[in-house]
């Protein structure tokens, strides 16, 4: 009776050490997916206004920027995001710059206190009088970037080619162009609290774009995958979403030079760097290659020309692209009736969307750069950039860099 009393208490210990001792279960969330906008028209039409509300979507400049609500839920197990954005022209044919961000919906200043009037940009989130809103300041952050895009000339829109525009090497125009981009590094800034997705596209036509954007997350399996705690956190954007905000050719006159603050105990530290030349024009800075430098409390930690070298790659997603006729020189086929290959010059068709960019291509994602920090103290350090060929902006020519940078790290 004794024993059988002594192994049932030893049981009853055992099982509780192993269940205090054992690995902690997480609750699973579940996977998600979420349509943040479906079809959305982004366009410049002057009858939307500057500020109005529709179906859950507010439209801010025009129609140029549509922003949405949304809330994570806050995910204890690890997660995996991914985004997904579909766009076809609704009847713009050129190919415009676009932006896919976030920002918290409890941001005292934010783009929408500004437009109806009840906030300015504070004067120390700008780098000078002329570029507001480029930097994080009390009760305000610049808005972070989801993804970084670039439409194409007229896809979908424009797929029905009648006019001979077709190269004989694709066999058809697109409908649509779909970019996917995995964000899981900027969950820690979405998850648990409402936060404003929006679209921003520099379109000029009240046609412009539709556009969807879906949001997958999957999350981990095993209820002992802990998501790790980890940080995210805008540090730097220059793209003019709107007045007072301008094209920023900053870096054509002199360096950029901010601050960017990091929180106590936080370790593999990042700078992702998102960053597109523009400037249309013959020999601007969407056209020339630029040495681009990024240094961190003075010391060099990156050094590369941004620089896309593919862009007939997307030659099917441009159907309404500019095409030249350019003089080749001792160019060689093959006569098939002399069963031989002959050469001479010929006159080839060569497409706007074919030339090589600023990191960019018609019809492309950007990706961001990883520049890793490792471990930083605590508290403020410096962030320089510099583009000392840059060209400034002036009538006819508007050269400009869209450039944003977030931080990332874990504790």
């Amino acid at each position: 009776m004794l024993l059988n009393r002594y192994f049932s208490v030893l049981y009853i210990f055992l099982f509780f050490l192993t269940q205090s001792c054992g690995p902690k279960e997480y609750p699973a969330v579940g996977n998600l997916s979420l349509k943040i906008f479906d079809q959305q028209s982004v366009c410049f039409n002057t009858e939307l206004g500057d500020l109005k509300q529709e179906e859950g979507l507010l439209r801010l400049d025009n129609g140029r920027i549509v922003l949405k609500k949304v809330q994570l839920p806050a995910y204890q197990r690890k997660a995996k995001a991914q985004l997904k954005v579909t766009l076809q022209s609704n009847g713009d044919r050129w190919d415009k710059s676009g932006s896919l961000f976030m920002f918290p919906a409890d941001q005292e200043v934010n783009l929408i206190s500004i437009k109806e009037g009840k906030a300015v940009f504070p004067a120390s989130a700008g780098i000078s009088e002329d570029f507001p809103g480029l930097l994080p300041a009390k009760g305000y952050a610049p808005a972070m970037e989801l993804m970084r895009f670039m439409t194409p000339f007229g896809v979908g829109y424009y797929s029905q080619d009648t006019v001979g525009r077709k190269p004989a090497y694709i066999d058809h125009w697109e409908n649509e162009v779909v970019w996917e981009q995995d964000i899981s590094d900027r969950l820690p800034a979405l998850m648990g609290k409402e936060v404003y997705v929006g679209v921003w596209i520099d379109t000029w036509t009240p046609q412009g774009y539709q556009l969807s954007a879906e949001l997958e997350i999957k999350e981990a399996y095993l209820a002992n995958d802990v998501m790790p705690k980890t940080y995210a956190a805008p540090i730097f954007n220059s793209i003019a979403y709107f007045g007072p905000q301008q094209p920023f050719d900053y870096l054509s006159r002199q360096e950029a030079e901010f601050d960017f603050e990091v929180p106590a105990g936080l370790k593999n530290i990042k700078i992702h760097y998102i960053i597109t030349g523009h400037g249309g024009h013959s020999g601007g800075d969407e056209f020339v290659p630029n040495p681009n430098k990024v240094y961190v409390d003075g010391e060099l930690k990156w050094d590369w020309i941004p620089w896309r070298t593919d862009c007939a790659a997307f030659r099917r997603f441009n159907p309404s692209s500019g095409i030249w006729m350019e003089e080749v020189k001792e160019a060689q086929w093959l006569d098939w009736e002399k069963r031989q290959y002959v050469s001479g010059t010929i006159q080839e068709r060569v497409a706007s969307s074919d030339y090589s960019r600023s990191n960019w291509c018609p019809g492309s994602v950007v990706d961001p750069v990883g520049i890793y920090l490792g471990d930083l103290s605590a508290g403020k350090h410096q962030l320089k950039i510099s583009l000392p060929e840059s060209q400034p902006t002036k009538e006819g020519e508007h050269n400009h860099w869209l450039i944003s940078a977030y931080l990332t790290g874990s504790f």
